[in-house]
């Protein structure tokens, strides 16, 4: 009778340990499952043209991808966030690396007015603006205001006198959410954390005119 109840607190024990195995199993499979939809927060560039005229080299893109509700809420409670544009712009070189030519940054401030219910975005570096000079415009909602985020418009990222007409040129474009420009406390807050991971780099060539 002892060697029965012995071999059957084993058994038992064992099938618990089994069950419990398979819990934690399952556990793990669901929370693996769900990490795609987490990572769904993707930035993509649509309709990217870059245009190489005798004045310059200009580019014009949209850019895709949703404002995660975490930064929105940033936003609401009056924290101004910034989105940085940097395209590096070089010469092909056969015979060793290719040459650093020009260079362009394009920040954009997107901020909420609580007093007035507005959004208002400032653009400082788009082409032609006097260095240091700001774009500035507002909007009713939300959705206006990051569409016009999202949107570059022949953006002049080289000077005529930077680039040679009869070379070949490569555009290294590289599009962010810049969060040094946070609150420090808030940066540190939010290190590793997904939502605030917007970034996207893209290798571009211009086409001749």
């Amino acid at each position: 009778m002892t060697d029965f109840s012995t071999r059957y607190c084993a058994s038992g024990l064992k099938s618990r340990r089994g069950w419990l195995l398979h819990v934690w199993l399952a556990c793990w499979l669901a929370l693996f499952a769900a990490l795609p939809a987490q990572a769904q927060n993707t930035t993509d560039v649509n309709n990217v043209r870059l245009e190489q005229t005798p004045d310059g080299i200009y580019l014009s893109a949209t850019l895709r991808f949703e404002l995660p509700s975490a930064v929105e809420d940033a936003l609401l409670k009056g924290i101004a966030i910034t989105f940085v544009a940097e395209a590096l712009v070089l010469r092909d070189r056969w015979y060793w690396y290719d040459k650093n030519v020009a260079s362009a940054t394009r920040n954009v401030r997107l901020s909420y007015q609580p007093l007035t219910r507005r959004w208002r975005i400032s653009v400082i570096g788009n082409g032609d603006q006097p260095s240091g000079a700001s774009l500035s415009q507002s909007f009713d909602q939300l959705a206006d205001a990051m569409a016009a985020v999202r949107r570059i418009s022949r953006w002049k990222i080289a000077e005529g006198a930077e680039i040679e007409q009869d070379a070949r040129h490569n555009v290294d474009f590289r599009f962010r959410l810049d969060t040094s420009q946070l609150p420090r406390p808030m940066q540190i807050g939010i290190t590793g954390n997904a939502d605030w991971n917007i970034s996207v780099q893209r290798s571009l060539r211009p086409e001749a005119r």
